[in-house]
């Protein structure tokens, strides 16, 4: 069976990352936050990049362990030809086992940085290293140019390359699990449709109601991290 998984930041937060639009969000409870995830205002003000790194500090994703969750789709792979679309940037698909290969991270990745400049880039944790030992901004080691994760920032075109995959592997699927996600932001919501006119099946596991509950043919809410892996044990 050919599965496509759509996860977003509800598959994480049992890892210790918070996610941004829900109630607890990031965004929610400090709107001022996204200023950090736009690229003019980081690029323009030291103060917003500096924050951004205390932000990350803060989250700290290479330490994370990967969900139990993570974990039941790394080892669907061993009995489907299994395909993840995630809207997440915390690289814990791979940490749990998915094949880098096999995982599409539609808004980039927060476990390397980059130079605006140079292009040089490296493992995120050099860059925290940096910081914990007191550079609130850090310049690129190679050209003292302005360095960010890779993560895509609002006002950056998403990779077109990866885009295309994730629609292939939602026409191609024979089944597609939106895991941990709302399923408001596009282009990834528009996957589930796109999907289900192509004759896949829809299963959507999220704690909250999305707009695409009426096209799938079942709808689990409940702790994902629970009821994820019996799911996914029963195919």
């Amino acid at each position: 069976m050919k599965l496509t998984f759509l996860t977003g930041a509800g598959i994480s937060t049992a890892a210790g990352i918070p996610d941004f639009r829900g109630p607890q969000g990031v965004w929610t409870k400090d709107p001022e936050a996204e200023r950090t995830s736009t690229l003019s205002w980081y690029l323009a003000d030291a103060q917003v990049r500096a924050r951004a790194w205390s932000q990350r500090a803060a989250a700290a994703v290479w330490e994370r362990e990967p969900t139990a969750a993570h974990r039941a789709i790394a080892a669907s792979a061993e009995r489907h030809d299994v395909q993840i679309i995630t809207q997440n940037v915390d690289g814990l698909h791979q940490a749990a086992g998915s094949p880098p290969e096999s995982v599409l991270e539609v808004h980039g990745s927060a476990r390397r940085w980059r130079c605006e400049d140079c292009r040089d880039s490296g493992p995120i944790e050099d860059a925290m290293a940096r910081v914990a030992a007191g550079e609130a901004d850090p310049p690129c080691p190679r050209c003292g140019g302005i360095i960010r994760a890779t993560t895509i920032l609002f006002e950056e075109m998403l990779d077109p390359d990866v885009i295309d995959r994730a629609v292939t592997a939602a026409q191609e699927c024979d089944l597609l699990l939106a895991v941990g996600t709302g399923l408001t932001v596009q282009p990834v919501a528009g996957l589930v449709p796109l999907a289900h006119e192509s004759g896949a099946e829809i299963r959507i596991v999220n704690a909250e109601p999305t707009p695409c509950d009426g096209w799938a043919s079942a709808v689990v809410r409940g702790d994902l991290q629970e009821t994820l892996p019996p799911l996914l044990a029963g195919l």
